[in-house]
C-alpha cells in the first residue's frame, strides 16, 4: 500500500532522530525535532478545521517551520500551498481568493486580516503551536502534494495543484533518481520557497534523508562558504546566481559536491563554461520543465560541451515545436512555440484560477518558444510573450541578454521592446554593471554585443540600474522594465 508522506516523515524521523534535518540562518532542526514541530503544527491546524483534501497556505520565509508546516499539512492528509510572503496585500489577497484555504500561516504582524476570505483563518509569523508533539491520527494520503503559484504570473494569481498524491512511491521515488539526489547527503537550497523548483527539489532531499541548508537571501560569497561549511552534496542555483558566484574572487574547489543543478532560466553560454571550468563537468546538471511539470529536458555537463547553449533532450513525457502562425511543425533548428505533453494516462497538474492553452492531442503550450537541433538537444529562445518583432524580425530577449551577459563588467540584464516609428519595435537593455565597471560607456556595450549579434538584435538603448535586476531565483517581469 502506498505509504503517505506524513507517515514516511514519521518513519524516518524515527530511524533516525539526531540527524540534522534542516538548518536556516538562524537554527538548526534534527529530524526528530522537526517532527515534534510537525506534529504541534498538526494538532493545531486540525483544531483549525484542517482536514483531508483542504489546503493550507504557508507564507513563511525561508525558515525550517516551512517544512514543519507542509509536514503538519500531510499528517492531515491536506496540501501544503506555499506563498510568497513579499506579496503586497491586494496581491495576496487575490491568491488567497483562489485558494480557499482553511487557515493561512505567516503573515506579518499588522497584515489586514481583510487579505484573506472570512472563513479563512489568519496565524501571524511568530505564532508558536500549541498542540502535543505526538502524531495526530492518521489520515488518508493527500491527494496532492503541493500547490505552489506560478512565479511568471501576472494579473490574476494562478495555482498550480500537482497530479500525484502524497505518497512516497507518487511524490518522491522516481524523481529524485533523475536530479541524482542521493540518500543521506547535504542539500543547499539558495532559493526562496515560495518557488516551485526549491521547494520541490528540497522537499525532495529532505524526504531522502538529506541534511537541507536554507538561505534567507542568496549572496554569492556566503552560498559558496555554506556549500564549503556544511560539505554540502548537492546545491539548487538558477543562472542569475552562477553569474554571480563565478564572478566571485575566489572560490573553494568544495570537494564534497556531487552536482550543482541549474534550471529556471535560459543559461548565458559563457556563464556555464565558467561554472563547468570551476567544478568541472561532470557535477554540472541542468533541466528544463514548468511546475506543471507535463514533461522535462536533462543535460549534463559533457553534453553540454558537445551542444553548448542546449537544455538537453527529453527525458519524460514528450515536447515538439510548432510554428505559432499555423501550428506547423518546425524544422530541424528552426525556432518555434514549444508544446507539451506527458506520458499517456498521468495527470501532472490542475490550475486554480486559469485555463491551460491545449490543442488536439493533449498538447500544452506554456509560452516557451525553443527549437530541436539534429540530435534532439532542445535550444530555449524565449517566451512568446516576450519576443519582439524589429522590423519583422522575431528577435529574443535571452538571446540579446546572453550576449550582453558575456561582457565581464555586466552582472545583470534585462532587454525588452520599445517602440520604434521606423521599425515598429526594437531592443533597449537595462543592465547592472560590477562596481569596478563605472567607466564602462554605452559604446563599450554597443560595441560587444556588435561582435556578436546581427544589427536587428542590437539594443538601441541602454540604461543602468544600481540594485538587482531579478529577483532571488532568477526571475524578472519584464513589463516592470518597459
Amino acid at each position: 500500500m502506498p505509504e503517505p508522506l506524513g507517515e514516511a516523515f514519521t518513519r524516518l524521523a524515527a530511524a533516525h532522530p539526531e540527524r540534522p534535518a534542516v538548518t536556516d540562518d538562524v537554527s538548526s532542526s534534527t529530524f526528530g525535532q522537526l517532527e515534534a514541530l510537525a506534529n504541534r503544527w498538526a494538532h493545531e491546524l486540525a483544531g483549525h478545521g484542517v482536514g483531508p483534501g483542504d489546503f493550507v497556505s504557508i507564507a513563511l520565509p525561508n525558515v525550517a517551520e516551512h517544512y514543519a508546516l507542509t509536514i503538519a499539512a500531510w499528517k492531515l492528509g491536506a496540501v501544503p500551498q506555499p506563498v510568497s510572503h513579499r506579496l503586497t496585500p491586494g496581491e495576496l489577497a487575490a491568491v488567497l481568493d483562489v485558494v480557499r484555504p482553511p487557515v493561512v500561516v505567516g503573515l506579518a504582524p499588522g497584515t489586514d486580516p481583510d487579505v484573506a476570505p472570512a472563513s479563512t483563518i489568519v496565524l501571524p509569523l511568530g505564532h508558536v503551536p500549541t498542540g502535543p508533539d505526538t502524531p495526530p491520527p492518521p489520515a488518508p494520503a493527500p491527494p496532492a502534494w503541493k500547490a505552489p503559484t506560478s512565479g511568471g504570473s501576472t494579473g490574476r494569481p494562478k495555482v498550480i495543484v500537482a497530479g500525484e498524491e502524497g505518497t512516497t512511491e507518487s511524490a518522491i521515488a522516481g524523481r529524485a533518481p533523475i536530479y541524482r539526489i542521493e540518500p543521506d547527503g547535504t542539500f543547499l537550497c539558495t532559493a526562496p520557497l515560495f518557488h516551485n523548483a526549491p521547494y520541490l527539489f528540497s522537499l525532495l532531499a529532505l524526504m531522502t534523508g538529506n541534511h537541507v541548508v536554507l538561505m534567507g537571501r542568496f549572496d554569492a560569497a556566503r552560498a559558496v562558504a555554506l556549500a564549503a561549511e556544511h560539505a554540502a552534496t548537492w546545491m539548487y542555483a538558477v543562472p542569475t546566481m552562477m553569474g554571480r558566484m563565478v564572478r566571485l574572487p575566489a572560490r573553494p574547489e568544495l570537494p564534497a559536491l556531487r552536482m550543482l543543478f541549474h534550471i529556471g532560466a535560459p543559461c548565458p553560454p559563457a556563464v556555464k563554461r565558467a561554472v563547468i571550468d570551476w567544478l568541472g563537468a561532470d557535477r554540472v546538471l541542468e533541466g528544463y520543465a514548468a511546475t506543471e511539470a507535463q514533461a522535462r529536458t536533462t543535460i549534463t555537463g559533457p553534453e553540454w560541451l558537445e551542444h553548448p547553449g542546449s537544455v538537453g533532450r527529453v527525458t519524460g513525457g514528450e515536447i515538439e515545436a510548432r510554428h505559432p502562425d499555423d501550428g506547423r511543425p518546425c524544422a530541424v533548428g528552426e525556432v518555434g512555440e514549444l508544446w507539451l505533453r506527458p506520458e499517456p494516462g498521468r495527470t501532472t497538474y490542475r490550475y486554480l484560477g486559469a485555463e491551460p492553452r491545449t490543442r488536439p492531442g493533449g498538447w500544452e503550450s506554456l509560452g516557451d518558444m525553443g527549437s530541436f537541433d539534429a540530435d534532439g538537444y532542445l535550444y530555449l529562445a524565449d517566451r512568446a510573450n516576450d519576443m519582439i518583432v524589429v522590423g519583422g524580425q522575431n528577435v529574443y530577449p535571452a538571446e540579446v541578454e546572453a550576449a550582453i551577459l558575456s561582457h565581464p563588467a555586466v552582472i545583470s540584464a534585462v532587454v525588452v521592446p520599445a517602440p520604434d516609428d521606423d521599425l515598429g519595435s526594437v531592443a533597449h537593455a537595462v543592465v547592472q554593471t560590477d562596481g569596478s565597471a563605472e567607466q564602462v560607456t554605452d559604446a563599450d556595450l554597443d560595441a560587444h554585443v556588435a561582435a556578436r549579434l546581427s544589427p536587428a538584435k542590437r539594443p538601441r538603448a541602454w540604461r543602468r540600474s544600481e540594485g538587482p535586476l531579478r529577483d532571488d531565483a532568477g526571475k524578472v517581469r519584464r513589463s516592470a522594465f518597459r
